[in-house]
């Protein structure tokens, strides 16, 4: 085995069990003999260096392309058992932790997101096939951290109940508010807000393949008075906005664009207006962005710390008037989306080959194991331009969940219908 492999595995694996078998045949054992046990085989010794050299990138890579297979256990439980016996600082020894360092000094560069630079990247993601998400996404297309009110909820159940968590914070107090959705994904949010809170609602995405189905599910639901989506950059909208919403979209605006997205919406905010926004945060000091999910997921992006947020809020002059942490709520919804796509593997490869489903694979195993093990949360923050724009506790939020429920039996919001079935 390649020594600085060898070195670092005997540093990390303490607890449980890794067997690793390495190109000559050569089988090496690391840990204590106990629970998980994971076993791999390496095909070549230039994958033991690339993973010695640059773990956070080069393991998803071998696994990608087939230069690591598993012989007991899963990808998961590889993942488990290394963030297990890591902990939170999963970058401890020094020479990862240069690595992370050389990253960071071309952070810039690589979230320049301007608005042509954001298009690409969010087509790199989002433009992948609708069928490709339908199969371990929700009946509604949720492509973010739902909100489990019980242990034994639903997917389906969890993601209607994020959007009436957050439709509650916005308190719609009356019909026909004007509300921006900014990063509305396939719809789900923007129809629910129109059908259910009675709002009047602009969406917008920078996927053409979200706009096209979100636009036939307005059609089809009969909401074109109240519905308008469009493909369009936050930072070209013009009209001003009862309420803005935004959800998983955050995280691809780039720190360097913190001021610019906040102060945008501070201009497109009315006086009495309420913005939440729903982004992935860390609960640990920052860092930079996973190099897998950089390179071959999220490219542009950045998972932000409150430290790092609050500071182009008040710059904005925007009052945070709620903030929330959602612990492991979306390790939960990581861990049904990778078992629906693990149950429906045969039919992502009619849709990729074997590469992509190896790299979603693992692209859902480290982002349950981000939110399980690594510090990573989801951060509800609620904002205001003025004080009084809010009631002075909390107790409204579920007021208004409760009648935003009676309101979606009224609607079929609770119905859960599919979006691809909604579309007709």
């Amino acid at each position: 085995m390649y020594p600085l492999l060898a070195f670092y595995c005997r540093r990390l694996f303490r607890r449980g069990r890794l067997e690793v078998r390495t190109a000559d045949g050569t089988v090496h054992r690391f840990g204590d003999g106990g629970q998980p046990a994971v076993a791999v085989r390496l095909a070549s010794h230039q994958a033991e260096r690339a993973i010695a050299h640059d773990p956070a990138l080069a393991l998803g890579e071998c696994y990608m392309n087939g230069e690591l297979e598993l012989a007991e256990g899963s990808i998961m439980d590889l993942v488990r058992l290394a963030c297990e016996n890591a902990g939170v600082h999963a970058t401890s020894e020094l020479w990862m932790r240069l690595i992370v360092r050389a990253r960071g000094l071309v952070r810039r560069f690589r979230q320049n997101n301007v608005p042509t630079r954001s298009r690409r990247n969010v087509q790199h993601h989002y433009d992948l096939s609708r069928e490709l998400y339908a199969l371990f996404l929700d009946p509604d297309l949720q492509y973010s951290c739902a909100y489990f009110e019980h242990p034994q909820q639903s997917l389906a159940e969890a993601q209607l109940a994020k959007k009436r968590h957050i439709a509650a914070k916005l308190n719609l107090d009356r019909e026909g508010l004007d509300v921006l959705d900014i990063g509305s994904g396939w719809g789900g949010l923007g129809l629910y807000l129109a059908r259910t809170a009675g709002a009047r609602v602009t969406g917008v995405t920078l996927s053409d393949e979200q706009l096209a189905l979100s636009r036939e599910r307005v059609e089809a639901d009969g909401l074109a008075s109240r519905v308008n989506f469009r493909l369009q950059d936050y930072r070209h909208i013009t009209e001003t906005f009862d309420r803005i919403v935004s959800v998983g979209m955050f995280e691809h605006v780039g720190r360097e664009f913190y001021a610019a997205f906040f102060g945008r919406a501070a201009e497109l905010l009315r006086p009495e207006g309420v913005m939440l926004l729903h982004t992935i945060g860390r609960s640990t000091e920052p860092a930079d962005t996973n190099a897998f999910i950089q390179r071959h997921i999220f490219p542009g992006g950045y998972t932000p710390s409150l430290s790092e947020m609050l500071p182009a809020i008040e710059r904005a002059g925007l009052i945070v008037t709620d903030v929330e942490v959602l612990r492991l709520h979306y390790a939960e919804t990581c861990r049904l989306w990778r078992e629906a796509f693990i149950a429906r593997r045969e039919a992502a490869l009619s849709l990729h080959d074997e590469r992509f489903c190896r790299m979603w694979e693992f692209y859902l195993a480290i982002a349950e194991a981000g939110f399980r093990w690594q510090g990573l949360v989801v951060f509800q923050i609620q904002l205001a331009r003025r004080t009084e724009a809010l009631p002075i506790t909390r107790d409204y939020m579920a007021q208004n969940e409760a009648r935003l429920r009676d309101r979606e039996a009224a609607t079929d919001d609770g119905r859960l219908r599919p979006a691809l079935e909604a579309a007709g």
